[in-house]
């Protein structure tokens, strides 16, 4: 069996860094607030809870803080919720991912000059909340195609349409073809993350050429449950799972390629087991089952300069490795074995 895993796999710009503010603040010490989770991905959130960081979810919640910092999530908040954190005097830590918070800057602009602000995205979604938060006259949300079709606009204000950054970036088009055909007057701007398009157009290849497809992500990660989607379109085997100890199944001997890829609020830490089949000094490299064999070198064995590999593993012997790059620029996975067994705990 063979494994292609997407090359676009593991945190986003935007959730990585809202999530090392948050790192950072702990450090800090005091009392760490984030408004909502800082990722839909429940390992990373319990982590932080063990940290002491809390979680949360309403203003009504916000207006019991008397000290501490409040962390803005990636998906961002209202505008509202910024000046409640003001007038409370909390230290508030911004971490909106840059992409979202374009687009609270251009719904605030073009909602003051009387254009009616259209929303393609998740209803009830943080992100899609805090957006609306942003416009100066109540916005419209349209999820779905069938939506987009049977809406219909009495008011003669000009039509401008924005997307969650994390939508499909193909239903987004349709959706505006819709609006076009209808003849409404109407400006868009394309507000989809451009990691989230390259993501999925990368799923939808792999899937279309596997046998089974596994989408990782949290349950609640909407960028995850899309992946999903566009996968199942194109793979009818493609499972969901939270973490790679969540898949159990018993693959039957017609599964012969199997893809995996992983949502923007998934931890990029793939871990396999791999058979080493060459050892020199200063590297080795295993068969880990995907079309190319992985390569661990000295730095990522251990902390030890000087180790000659060739004294620690022989070929035939089977190890539990990180995946660190599944393509270093040559086509080669680079392995890693000391990042897996720190995060175990081990020496």
């Amino acid at each position: 069996m063979e494994v292609i895993v997407a090359e676009n796999i593991g945190f986003c710009f935007g959730v990585k860094k809202a999530i090392d503010a948050v790192y950072e603040q702990v450090q800090t010490g005091g009392n760490i607030y984030t408004y909502g989770a800082i990722t839909h991905n429940e390992e990373v959130v319990k982590d932080l809870e063990k940290k002491g960081v809390r979680v949360i979810e309403s203003s009504k919640e916000l207006a019991q803080i008397k000290e501490g910092t409040v962390i803005i999530r990636a998906h961002g908040v209202s505008k509202d919720i910024y000046e409640q954190i003001r007038s409370q005097n909390l230290k508030c830590v911004d971490a909106t991912c840059p992409f979202v918070k374009r687009i609270h800057d251009i719904v605030e602009k073009e909602s003051a000059t009387g254009r009616q602000i259209i929303v393609v995205g998740n209803a009830g979604h943080p992100e899609v909340e805090g957006t609306m938060g942003w416009c100066r006259t109540p916005a419209i949300v349209i999820e779905s195609l069938e939506e987009a079709r049977e809406f219909s606009y009495q008011g003669d204000k000009e039509l401008f349409l924005v997307a969650q950054t994390t939508y499909n970036y193909n239903k987004f088009q349709d959706i505006v073809e819709i609006f076009e055909q209808k003849g409404y007057n109407v400006s868009v701007v394309n507000t989809i993350c451009n990691a989230t398009e390259v993501r999925q157009t990368e799923a939808r290849s792999i899937a279309a050429k596997v046998d089974m497809m596994i989408v990782i992500g949290g349950n609640h990660s909407s960028n995850t449950r899309k992946l999903y989607e566009i996968c199942m379109q194109e793979c009818e085997n493609t499972y969901f799972i939270q973490t790679l100890d969540d898949l159990h199944l018993e693959l039957p001997e017609s599964v012969r390629l199997v893809g995996i890829t992983a949502g923007a609020s998934t931890p990029n830490n793939i871990i396999v087991e791999g058979t080493v089949i060459d050892v020199k000094p200063d590297e080795m490299v295993l068969n880990i089952g995907y079309k190319s064999d992985g390569i661990l070198t000295r730095n990522e064995y251990t902390n030890e300069p000087n180790v000659d590999l060739t004294t620690v593993a022989k070929p035939g012997d089977t190890m539990e490795v990180k995946v660190l790059k599944v393509n270093d620029g040559e086509g080669q996975v680079l392995l890693t074995y000391k990042r897996l067994a720190a995060d175990r705990g081990n020496k």
